[in-house]
């Protein structure tokens, strides 16, 4: 198909797209905190002539266009874009202003620029060229940026089940894919073990009952549960690998000479699409020796800290794994959308890390993709970076995928 018009209209906004990113950047967004920043999008929302614009109950930034979907019969598509960061650690050890960022040799280097505000310019722009071409036929469209670091998934929750109260008939994740198709990744759960003691004066120690050391053989059996994964168990031909891993301990004891009487640790657990919640459950569960049964506990972690605005959603910190058809209509115009614009096919793709498809398509089975400009390995590190000429070809992608999806749905 001809995208000369849309190439046309992308490269006359070049360096607004390219300033819109770097202004985005400059505004910290750490712990959640997304309101200046949603404040900006909002306006350039505005500007371009979204037709809702506002911010939800948890503060997440919503920019429609198109009708409402109630009683529309549009399908509904939704661009996700997490717009919340990490933060930069100690700020004396950047050789630059973390925020306010770098541009050498074309690539911004910056903390978000990846991760992940690097897609919302591109959306933002994208969908508005969508509107103006006529390509958003019998389609309503959301742009949702939202807070996704502090818990995969709560945001698109809240989607569908809060505000605005909508379930979307597809997703499209802005998370970096190196410009080629993802459909999929694996899944995690965040667990907490905790074995109970009884605690005693060091210098008569053998009077306690050292928690610590009834979770030593917990530990080494995870770090055994971990390399027999690594050989295969739990493998997926597409999602590669299950893992386990000891991210963090804590102690309770009475002083420094003092036997503790509780010892705990977390647990990241990734899982594949062939390992069920309760499975996994069971399996750390059975890492337990039959006469510590009583005295070490599983948990799973649930997330209710309150956003910036006060809203509490309650959730499970299980993210299931998930993998989108590679026939499914909407990766096959991912697809289309690729051949059209660049003239070539790219490799199917799926990420490392996790993403808020956990949600979409992993709890609420919602077909999904990711294209993203960037490569995830910048993610959280110093060296942060997108490449500019990523941003703005992604912007090329965004507005072209409704007209694709559209036309591989009508096609059959």
């Amino acid at each position: 198909m001809n995208t000369q018009s849309l190439k046309r209209k992308v490269n006359e906004n070049r360096e607004e797209i390219i300033q819109f990113l770097r202004e985005l950047c400059a505004i910290p967004s750490m712990e959640g905190q997304l309101k200046e920043v949603g404040e900006r999008i909002g306006v350039e929302m505005t500007r371009l002539g979204f037709d809702e614009v506002r911010f939800d109950k948890m503060g997440n930034i919503l920019g429609r266009i198109g009708p409402r979907p109630t009683g529309s019969g549009n399908r509904v598509l939704v661009y996700d874009s997490h717009i919340d960061t990490v933060g930069v650690g100690d700020p004396a050890a950047w050789d630059w202003d973390p925020f306010k960022g770098k541009v050498e040799n074309d690539i911004l280097y910056a903390r978000g620029a990846v991760d992940e505000k690097g897609s919302t310019p591109g959306m933002v722009y994208g969908l508005s060229f969508a509107r103006d071409l006529g390509w958003l036929e019998d389609t309503t469209v959301y742009y949702f940026g939202n807070m996704e670091e502090w818990c995969d998934g709560i945001a698109p929750n809240t989607f569908v089940e809060v505000d605005p109260k909508v379930r979307p008939d597809f997703v499209l994740i802005g998370e970096p894919t190196k410009m080629q198709v993802y459909r999929g990744h694996k899944g995690r759960i965040e667990l907490k073990v905790t074995a109970k003691g009884r605690s005693a004066h060091a210098a008569s120690h053998y009077l306690g009952d050292n928690a610590v050391y009834k979770m030593m053989a917990i530990i080494t059996q995870i770090r055994e549960l971990d390399r027999r994964m690594r050989f295969g168990m739990g493998y997926h031909p597409v999602l590669g690998f299950a893992s386990i891993a000891v991210t963090d301990v804590s102690a309770r004891t009475a002083s420094l000479n003092a036997v503790p009487d509780q010892f705990t640790i977390f647990i990241d657990r990734r899982i594949t699409l062939n390992e069920p919640h309760d499975e996994v459950i069971a399996q750390i569960k059975g890492l337990i020796p039959d006469y510590l049964q009583d005295e070490i506990q599983v948990e799973e972690l649930f997330y209710d800290e309150p956003s910036y605005t006060g809203f509490v959603f309650p959730v499970s910190k299980f993210y299931p794994a998930w993998m989108l058809d590679d026939a499914h209509p909407l990766t096959q115009a991912g697809q289309d959308s690729v051949a059209a614009l660049w003239g070539e096919s790219r490799p199917l793709g799926t990420w490392d890390f996790s993403t808020n498809g956990t949600y979409w398509a992993g709890k609420a089975g919602i077909p999904s993709i990711g294209f993203g400009p960037g490569d995830e390995k910048h993610a959280h590190t110093m060296l942060e970076q997108v490449p500019l000429d990523e941003v703005v070809e992604a912007t090329e992608f965004y507005a072209l995928l409704p007209k694709m999806l559209n036309k591989r749905i009508t096609e059959g």
